[in-house]
């Protein structure tokens, strides 16, 4: 009987979050097909008085039962938040823009005025932006706040009827003097490319009213980084702006700082792995040193950046009183003196041909310095930078990865696998799967550096799928199409297979962590794979190990 009423308050507490009016299914795992499968939600929404919000995420949803939810969704004139991303996951991308459309739908009906619309991780492509593009244009999102839609696979074409729907929605909006004033825009990992985020920039100039923006990985260059750079000086309010691993360059790092200088409120700057380079790396760091007062934040990491264009960044930030962060991993390395002031390099250039012991000797002592400060725990008068200052520069896992190589591998020493962990972003699948391939490519029968790649790989993929929002199926997949043996819809180019990649493969489909069910997908595709051909006997012992594998689990 206790035991019971311990379940059914569990249930309950699963089910409601604290914030009121708010019921949430988060993280469920249910698999719901029909109407039938979501009785129980669809009795709870009718039953929930001031629903305001709806946690779905984390469950996957077929057409009859978001049909279904929809029709329980109509009543609901109080509803102001979507929590709905990963709501789709094993779902063909046919069933998703009608499931979208009868939500999206059923929210109009009800007179909804929504603040929050999370729709990410859902990867529906085009055609899933289509299926939302009603409800974005309807006075339903006329006081829409958030917009979430990241790992959405939209392309440029998704890109751009996003842009049409918000610019349409203002211009509705502002008919009826409430103009739309979205504060936070979230579209990573979605493919925009240039045309995509230059008509995103449109709509962004057109609303003047956001604080943060964040779209990292989507294969932005110059042009397009220009045109939101544009758009981000009508944007008075702007604190946070997250542009990282797209390609500015010089040009697009330059037009990016002239527009910061009119971004006061200005927080976090994330720059990383855009390879901004030295010039546009001065140009913002004169940006910095001329204004935004109230920055926190700066990251500049892995832009092929020198040491005296980074010299100029942590001069530029010495004086900003609010500074957390200054992220310059990547660059050459920096040393600062006890008064903050970048030490000066000319007598270490005069004297590159004294004897080599001098220089351990000057190391040894300042290591020696740097562990007495540590322990005193004596912290800089000025800033905190989240950049080692005065340690020997790291091992470069950026310079491994981009140009991988057995020599590089083992230079990395034995820290090499948390090393390439913390480079890696293992909640990424596709981005873990072409690490791991980039890993395995360097396979030698050579004991010293065979034994270093797969440890590498074994901790990486040990994090990767132990992390709970990493997708393992989806890992799976990159690595299909990666190895040409599927094709993509994203047009991914296949990496030219080498045996190391399928002696990586056949090792990790025997760990722990690899799991199981994903086994007999490999084998299907390896089976047949006319990619893998020039790699006989690796193929053979995959093959017959995939088998052996299978056969036991």
């Amino acid at each position: 009987m206790a035991t019971d009423i311990v379940a059914q308050l569990a249930d309950s507490l699963a089910k409601t979050a604290v914030e009121d009016g708010e019921l949430s299914y988060k993280g469920q795992g249910r698999k719901l097909d029909d109407a039938k499968s979501v009785e129980d939600m669809v009795k709870e929404i009718q039953d929930f008085e001031g629903l305001q919000a709806l946690r779905l995420e984390g469950n996957t949803f077929g057409v009859e039962a978001a049909q279904a939810i929809a029709k329980a969704l109509e009543a609901k004139s109080d509803f102001k938040r979507c929590y709905w991303s990963d709501m789709f996951t094993g779902r063909l991308r046919s069933e998703i823009p009608p499931a979208l459309n009868s939500l999206g739908g059923a929210l109009m009906l009800a007179g909804a005025r929504l603040t929050v619309l999370d729709l990410s991780d859902n990867a529906f492509g085009p055609d899933g932006v289509k299926g939302i593009e009603g409800l974005l244009k309807s006075v339903a999102c006329f006081t829409l706040q958030e917009l979430r839609l990241n790992n959405c696979g939209m392309g440029i074409g998704g890109g751009k009827i996003l842009a049409a729907s918000l610019m349409q929605c203002h211009q509705k909006s502002s008919a009826e003097n409430t103009p739309l004033r979205l504060k936070v825009f979230v579209a990573g990992r979605n493919r925009l490319e240039n045309d995509g985020a230059t008509a995103l920039a449109q709509a962004f100039k057109l609303m003047g009213s956001l604080e943060e923006v964040h779209m990292p990985q989507n294969g932005i260059n110059h042009p397009g980084v220009t045109a939101l750079a544009l758009a981000m000086q009508q944007n008075p309010g702007l604190r946070i702006l997250n542009l990282n691993d797209n390609t500015f360059t010089e040009k697009g790092a330059v037009a990016m700082a002239q527009a910061l200088k009119d971004l006061r409120s200005i927080q976090v700057i994330n720059f990383g792995d855009c390879l901004v380079r030295p010039e546009g790396a001065r140009a913002i760091a004169d940006t910095v040193s001329e204004g935004l007062p109230i920055l926190k934040e700066l990251n500049l990491s892995y832009g092929e950046i020198t040491a005296e264009a980074a010299l100029a960044v942590v001069q530029a930030v010495k004086n900003k009183d609010q500074l957390e962060k200054l992220d310059l991993n990547g660059t050459e390395a920096l040393s600062i003196d006890d008064e903050g002031e970048p030490e000066d390099e000319e007598d270490e250039d005069v004297d590159e041909d004294e004897d080599e012991e001098d220089e351990d000797v000057e190391e040894e002592e300042e290591e020696e310095e740097e562990e007495e400060e540590e322990e005193e725990g004596e912290e800089s008068s000025q800033n905190k930078l989240s950049t080692p200052t005065s340690a020997p520069r790291p091992p470069d896992v950026s310079s491994f990865l981009s140009f991988p190589s057995p020599d590089k591998l083992l230079k990395l020493g034995a820290k090499r696998a948390l090393l390439v962990q913390q480079q890696v972003d293992v909640t990424d699948a596709a981005k873990t799967a072409e690490a791991f391939l980039k890993i395995a490519s360097v396979y030698k029968e050579n004991n010293e550096v065979k034994n270093a790649v797969l440890d590498t790989i074994d901790g990486l993929l040990r994090k990767a799928f132990s992390t709970p929002s990493f997708q393992g199926y989806s890992f799976v997949s990159s690595l299909l199409v990666l190895l040409g043996l599927i094709k993509s819809e994203d047009k991914v180019k296949p990496v030219l297979v080498v045996p190391g990649h399928l002696h990586a493969l056949e090792h990790i489909v025997r760990q722990d962590y690899f799991p199981k069910e994903s086994v007999a997908v490999l084998e299907a595709f390896v089976s047949r794979g006319k990619s893998l051909e020039s790699c006989g006997n690796a193929r053979n012992s995959l093959q017959s190990t995939l088998q052996r594998v299978r056969s036991q689990s």
